[in-house]
């Protein structure tokens, strides 16, 4: 069985592209090829020496400089330029913001390490009671309140489905017990999901999702895929092609793959310091996925 299948991308939050006449280029261009989603990522600050090495990029560098936006603030200036996008987070780092005030911005629209697991499944219990319940009151190990009315409540029903970002044990079981979806990111150019990869942690998912009571088939999985070149084919460690590398017929044949897997939405990563080259990106990608029938 092949999944229906839908396309994302994300915007730059950070660098030279990162500025509301680009931004909204890109929005604008992502609508008119036909994406169903734009996702924005969370950073807050940025330390003047990073020591420890980046997971997402085979160098172990923090890609991008300059100014740094803020991720609700940037979902709701980019609410304003579309009509068709989904606005996705990827990923929200929950523990930075009081969850009240969280859940306020998104309807409109930190603790110690070693508890921050603890505090975010705290924290999408709130948000699930106060975009469902009015009054809402909560008591937990983090946080709590009585009697708070979050209004206006959200337009999706029951909430804003909450994906979980996440490859580790902790983040399968987190999704299981709360999440609406899984968003794995096979865009780490150092540690990629390949189909063999991805089908084991889909296993231990679904059956961490049946032993919550729960049906695994409830569950979106939102796969981040790297974006290669076209025509440029990318091996992996062991002489392997590189999913979603060189040619058209081989990427439509990765997409009927990961959709065969269980995957309902692509989302490719166009970002770069020109935004030449980002929309040279998706307007070639849009190309390869329209030659397939998916967009």
């Amino acid at each position: 069985m092949v999944w229906p299948m839908r396309y994302g991308f994300y915007l730059p939050t950070r660098g030279q592209t990162a500025t509301p006449e680009a931004l909204e280029t890109l929005v604008k261009r992502g609508e008119t090829l036909g994406f169903a989603s734009v996702m924005i990522a969370d950073h807050l600050v940025f330390p003047v020496t990073i020591k420890s090495k980046y997971p997402y990029t085979v160098s172990g560098v923090f890609p991008g400089h300059g100014d740094a936006l803020d991720q609700l603030s940037l979902m709701a200036f980019i609410a304003a330029k579309t009509s068709t996008l989904r606005l996705v987070t990827s990923v929200m780092i929950v523990p930075y913001r009081n969850p009240v005030v969280t859940a306020k911005a998104l309807a409109t629209i930190a603790p110690e390490f070693d508890r921050r697991g603890a505090v975010t499944d705290e924290y999408l219990r709130i948000f699930k009671m106060l975009w469902t319940e009015s009054p809402a009151s909560f008591s937990g190990r983090f946080y709590r309140f009585e009697a708070l009315r979050c209004q206006p409540q959200p337009v999706q029903k029951p909430h804003p489905p909450i994906w979980v970002g996440g490859h580790s044990k902790a983040a399968l079981r987190r999704a299981a017990r709360l999440g609406d979806g899984w968003h794995p990111v096979g865009a780490n150019a150092a540690v990629p999901l390949p189909p063999s990869e991805l089908r084991l942690l889909l296993d231990e998912l679904y059956r961490l999702t049946e032993a919550e009571g729960r049906d695994p088939r409830s569950l979106t999985i939102s796969y981040k895929a790297p974006v290669y070149d076209v025509n440029q084919q990318q091996l992996r460690s062991g002489g392997e092609r590189q999913p979603f590398s060189w040619s058209g017929p081989q990427i439509a044949d990765d997409i009927a793959t990961y959709g065969r897997l269980g995957v309902s939405e692509l989302v490719f990563d166009f970002r770069s310091e020109s935004l030449a080259e980002s929309l040279e990106r998706m307007e070639r990608f849009g190309e390869v996925i329209r030659q397939t029938g998916g967009v």
